[in-house]
């Protein structure tokens, strides 16, 4: 399944005329924290590239810095659980690295979110070393992110290192020392995910009390109806066993639940570390109208001063529930336009003219992945549709 992301979007790029994924460059590197007893910290970095492979050269359409990510595991799980993420922050221009520190039954919190910042500040030192493959290729401009144990530990690291601009965690759990302390000194830009059926971090006592604690200006909390704590990353036999425990069980797929990760974290990612306005615009605008969430959050990414995004008329299609069943609805709309939904091999499966708010049916679609994509008068908008 690792694969698939990047396969829906080449086949995007064919459909519709979308400029292809990058390629996924990879380096294995042991950084060495002399600030820490010599501290050794073996970490896995990905890159954009135009060929995937190990060290190989960094995409040649990127010719300016990059941002780059530090990404944390969770308790006992392994670096490559999180491909998902990789797959859709690479594939999207950012670097990522994962530190492979405190893997035991016995982890420090605390070391490991000193990992995660220094990571960060290493990633750097090697944008600044001629020898290095990310020469030149990375920015000052950067996040730490998180799952579980590493979402936790991201918080820590946020508060351990002045020079991390932005944090996004998904369903972080609490650690020690605490990530809901931590949370309160931090006011930098912050996504929060959690899944409305997590019982193995439970949102009232790990995510909320972060979320509610952080001071920022700007910080957005996304629940996933139906999402659970291991679907946010690939299938992890040690996640899995802890989850199969606890109730509830998750109500969604695994596909699913990382399709509105995606949905929410890419473009997050763009206006808060590119200053790309048109995707905060988006990211404002289906949140308003997400089936699939609920959500705080205390600022718009990308809207007048002022202005509640939530109160504005939208201006691009809305599809919804996504996943889905039998119905579709495409709202709101004005004036005709024509949906056309695609197999991830390229065939069309549906092909409809839409006039104003239009409920579709789609009981006789396999249950699969689908592109779709609106076009007319009053609506631009291509994604991804899961039949279930």
């Amino acid at each position: 399944m690792k694969h698939i992301a990047t396969l829906m979007l080449a086949l995007l790029a064919t459909l519709t005329g979308w400029a292809l994924p990058y390629q996924i460059g990879h380096i294995t590197v042991t950084f060495t924290d002399s600030a820490r007893a010599n501290r050794s910290v073996p970490t896995e970095i990905y890159y954009p590239a135009d060929i995937a492979g190990d060290n190989v050269s960094f995409a040649a359409a990127i010719t300016g810095k990059t941002p780059a990510i530090s990404f944390g595991h969770g308790f006992v799980m392994t670096y490559d659980a999180y491909f998902n993420v990789r797959d859709a922050v690479v594939g999207a221009g950012y670097i990522i690295a994962f530190p492979t520190t405190e893997g035991s039954f016995s982890p420090s919190h605390d070391a490991f979110g000193k990992d995660l910042a220094f990571v960060l500040r290493k990633l750097r030192t090697l944008g600044a070393t001629s020898t290095s493959v990310l020469f030149n290729h990375v920015d000052t401009m950067n996040c730490v992110m998180g799952h579980s144990m590493g979402g936790g530990a991201a918080f820590l690291a946020a508060a351990s290192d002045a020079s991390i601009k932005s944090i996004a965690t998904l369903a972080p759990a609490e650690t020690t020392p605490s990530a809901i302390g931590a949370a309160a000194t931090l006011s930098l830009p912050a996504l929060v995910f959690a899944g409305a059926n997590d019982c193995v971090t439970p949102p009232a006592a790990n995510q909320l009390p972060m979320y509610n604690g952080l001071t920022s200006a700007c910080k957005h909390y996304i629940s996933i109806t139906g999402g659970s704590h291991c679907q946010m990353a690939l299938t992890s036999a040690t996640c899995s066993f802890g989850e199969a425990t606890c109730t509830p069980a998750p109500a969604i797929t695994r596909t699913a639940q990382h399709a509105v990760i995606n949905t929410y974290l890419l473009p997050w990612l763009d206006q808060t570390l590119k200053g790309a306005c048109s995707a905060g615009a988006r990211f404002d605008s289906t949140l308003a109208a997400d089936p699939a969430i609920t959500h705080l959050n205390n600022c718009s990414l990308c809207a007048p001063s002022g202005i509640n995004t939530t109160q504005l008329p939208h201006q691009t299609a809305v599809l919804y529930p996504n996943p889905c069943s039998n119905e579709i609805t495409i709202s709101p709309m004005a004036g005709q336009n024509m949906i056309t939904i695609y197999t991830i091999t390229g065939i069309v499966a549906l092909k409809q003219t839409i006039d104003g708010e239009t409920k579709i049916n789609v009981k006789d679609l396999a249950n699969s992945i689908y592109l779709y994509e609106i076009s007319g008068g009053d609506a631009n908008k291509r994604g991804i549709l899961v039949k279930q």
